[in-house]
């Protein structure tokens, strides 16, 4: 009998660790690298029935989804074709790990791609979920330039479906971007209002017979059509939705059919069932729909505003049962919406949202540094301006990672924001006259590696009895989402009422009217990450920061970033 040289216990081992090494490095080999071209241009479209100038990719408005599994790397080439116009495109949600460069926050992370020039993003996704792309330069997102990031993952998944599609959801105005940018920047304040369409997977209907005046050369509703979503009875469908709204929350049904929500920008959510489901911009969810019911018609698709007095039309689409005829609409008037103003329905699904067991990542249970963001509204120099902590945000001319990474040391004012601290005396309720309101562009400079929590505390605007709803969004960053509360934070209170068991991760956030959501992440991701409203004006008006950490370790930038301000002379085409 031969003796092995080693003991029949250890073949259990010796197979295990075989087995990881053979398919473990299969699982390596399979990463693919996912290649798109794309011509960024302005062209006529209609996607409401009127005719404007909307930003296309190859094309289309939506753009192209970009498909991708876990682990890939995914290279696109732009093409600005634009003529008159700069351009930049962030990949919302994709943390740009060892790759900071590739953000596509114009004037943060990289100089803007010019009028006629081609550049290419190459970033790894690393986690699966779903994401979003959207231009970020200026107001241009809302022009049309938006998408959706589908990663697929490389372990199975802890719910089934028998088919997954995609929905993205958007507000439309009518005025060119630049008309609303120079509305904002005026003296004479012009506010954008609200939007005159809400489009569903980029398909809407303005009611042209509203406007007479308009020809049919200019609104035309047979130049339209709703988006249908044809399903199959007796199946389940996950419904991945992602807004990209300029100003507008949302309230998303499905005619009839209740929706469990099981993913909240690329995590695993305890599942929860809602008949209405709140999306602020920027926010992707995943959610599971049963085609379980009459399956001789179809259902209406809705989203309307809410946390604005709704005065745009709601967006219709048309859940169309196989083999029902796809343009054949239902038979009933569309499901009646939430109540606008309502903000306990709102909060009761912020606080619903829970990482899914078995999928929670902990946050440290203290953190190093709090920073409390008080949004504030102001006039500052007869221009009227959103604000943190006072201090309205302007973007420097050299991007700011090219600037601390090439030792640029007057390219943007060195004094940080205040942390806030302040903000115990401020009264949320009453309209501020806030007369030391200012501008700036100096950044927040974290300690690398370090547990930070941000506050978000929302107050009155210079309106009276007026607090509007602000989804935040964090670059390069998954947070924590501790809790949310109606009214003034308050420090020894509010702080044991944190969930620290099983929070969910998310990287956009709404903070109420008149209350305050309370986030967590570490600063472990060498770069420089924009933090912002959401809303496409309030940011444009001044209302983010940035956050700098670990500068030292980021590696030699791509010249392709820069170009402009003092990098003018770094650019290698």
């Amino acid at each position: 009998m031969v003796e092995l040289p080693f003991s029949s216990r250890a073949i259990p081992t010796l197979f295990i660790l075989c087995f990881f090494l053979i398919f473990g490095n299969f699982r390596i080999a399979e990463a693919r690298n996912r290649h798109y071209k794309w011509e960024v241009k302005y062209e006529y479209r209609s996607p409401d029935c009127f005719k404007k100038l909307v930003i296309t990719v190859n094309g289309i408005t939506p753009g192209p989804t970009i498909q991708a599994q876990e682990g890939d790397t995914v290279v696109v080439q732009v093409n600005n074709t634009l003529i008159t116009e700069n351009l930049s495109i962030h990949w919302h949600g994709i943390r740009q790990i060892g790759t900071p460069w590739f953000d596509g926050t114009e004037g943060v992370t990289q100089c803007p791609i010019l009028p006629g020039d081609t550049f290419i993003y190459q970033f790894v996704v690393d986690r699966p979920g779903t994401y979003l792309y959207h231009a970020h330069y200026g107001m241009q997102r809302e022009a049309g330039l938006y998408g959706l990031i589908r990663v697929a993952p490389r372990d199975p998944e802890p719910f089934t479906y028998d088919f997954d599609r995609s929905i993205i959801l958007n507000d439309w105005y009518h005025k060119s971007t630049y008309e609303q940018a120079a509305g904002l920047s005026s003296i004479a304040f012009q506010w954008v209002g609200e939007p005159q369409s809400l489009l569903i997977h980029g398909k809407g209907r303005f009611n042209c017979s509203k406007s007479p005046s308009l020809g049919t050369d200019v609104c035309d509703i047979s130049k339209c059509s709703p988006f249908i979503q044809t399903v199959i009875p007796g199946k389940t469908y996950r419904l991945r939705i992602g807004s990209l709204t300029a100003l507008s929350a949302l309230s998303f049904q499905i005619e009839g059919h209740n929706m469990t929500v099981v993913e909240a920008d690329g995590h695993y959510v305890e599942p929860f069932v809602v008949k209405n489901l709140f999306i602020y911009s920027g926010e992707t969810y995943s959610v599971l729909v049963k085609t379980d019911q009459d399956p001789s018609r179809n259902y209406w698709i809705t989203s309307n505003v809410v946390s604005r007095n709704r005065t745009t039309p709601p967006g219709l689409a048309i859940f169309n049962y196989y083999p029902n005829h796809p343009k054949r609409f239902p038979p009933t008037v569309p499901p009646s919406p939430p109540a606008w103003d309502d903000v306990e329905p709102r909060l009761a699904q912020s606080l619903a949202i829970k990482a899914r067991q078995g999928y929670i990542h902990k946050p440290p249970t203290t953190s190093d540094r709090v920073i409390v963001l008080l949004n504030t509204q102001n006039n500052i120099s007869e221009h009227r301006h959103w604000s943190v902590n006072n201090v309205s945000f302007t973007l420097p001319h050299t991007p700011y990672l090219i600037a601390l990474k090439e030792n640029i040391t007057n390219a943007f004012d060195p004094t940080s924001p205040p942390d806030g601290n302040e903000f115990a005396n401020y009264d949320i309720f009453d309209v501020a006259e806030n007369a030391n309101a200012t501008t700036s562009n100096g950044i927040y400079r974290l300690k690398f590696n370090t547990t930070v929590d941000l506050i978000l505390q929302n107050a009155n605007t210079m309106n009276k009895n007026n607090s509007e709803t602000h989804p935040w969004h964090l670059h390069g960053h998954d947070f924590w989402v501790l809790g949310y509360g109606k009214g003034k934070f308050d420090v020894k209170n509010d702080t044991k009422q944190y969930n620290l068991e099983n929070p969910i991760m998310k990287n956009t956030v709404p903070v109420h009217p008149f209350g305050w959501t309370a986030l967590r992440f570490r600063s472990d991701n060498p770069g420089v990450w924009a933090f912002h409203c959401h809303i496409e004006s309030h940011f444009y008006m001044g209302m983010g920061v940035v956050f700098e950490e670990g500068i030292e370790r980021v590696g030699k930038l791509p010249s392709s970033i820069m170009g402009c301000g003092q990098a003018k002379g770094f650019h290698k085409p």
